[in-house]
């Protein structure tokens, strides 16, 4: 129930974020303006008190938002071979499915794909959309930005581990046998549902 209502407050606060930061960017009235900045300081104070955040840091968080407030993209790479899912190991010792925030400039499926070759070294063919995953949605890991996860059944073409500055290394993982998770990225329940093979959308 705590963890549904901490939900319920951070979606609500979010909105008054985006509503506020819309108005500072479309609003031409000085008397608004202010008003609007006001109600943004105020939802940024009351996710400091919630999340016991310093306010400087949800600052940093908002601070390069401009124009009219949307949800972030991040894509991820959902490779499988027999039984077993690749997953790639960041440097705080947790694993995930290869991925990151989309880039401006590339569509969707470069965008994975060139996240796998940065993170893993390999190419891939991306073949499929097989998840669309809201982050506001998730209670156990109350997270300030919403982002919308989109997750890609991808083939390995060729290539091998390269070493580089975002994994540590890369392995093969059945869902009996997994490592442990960074759960921000990767679930045991997204990858029940993956391995599945139906398609999930929030």
């Amino acid at each position: 129930m705590k963890g549904a209502k901490i939900l319920n407050q951070l979606t609500f606060l979010r909105r008054v974020v985006a509503i506020s930061e819309a108005g500072l960017a479309y609003a031409n009235d000085r008397f608004d303006q202010e008003r609007y900045q006001e109600l943004h300081q105020l939802a940024i104070d009351q996710l400091s008190s919630l999340s016991d955040t310093p306010v400087s840091k949800i600052q940093e968080l908002f601070a390069n938002e401009s124009g009219y407030p949307t949800p972030k993209v991040a894509v991820r790479a959902f490779i499988k071979h027999d039984d077993s899912v690749l997953l790639v190991e960041d440097r705080s010792g947790c694993w995930a499915l290869p991925g990151g925030f989309a880039e401006i400039g590339w569509t969707p499926s470069e965008n994975v794909a060139k996240e796998v070759d940065e993170e893993t070294g390999l190419k891939v063919n991306v073949e499929a959309l097989r998840a669309i995953y809201d982050t506001s949605l998730r209670s156990d890991i109350p997270q300030f930005t919403q982002y919308y996860k989109l997750i890609f059944k991808c083939r390995i073409l060729d290539g091998h581990f390269q070493k580089n500055s975002e994994t540590v290394t890369m392995d093969w993982f059945s869902l009996n046998n997994l490592p442990p998770l960074s759960l921000k990225r990767t679930t045991k329940e997204q990858l029940d549902q993956l391995f599945n093979g139906s398609i999930h959308i929030d």
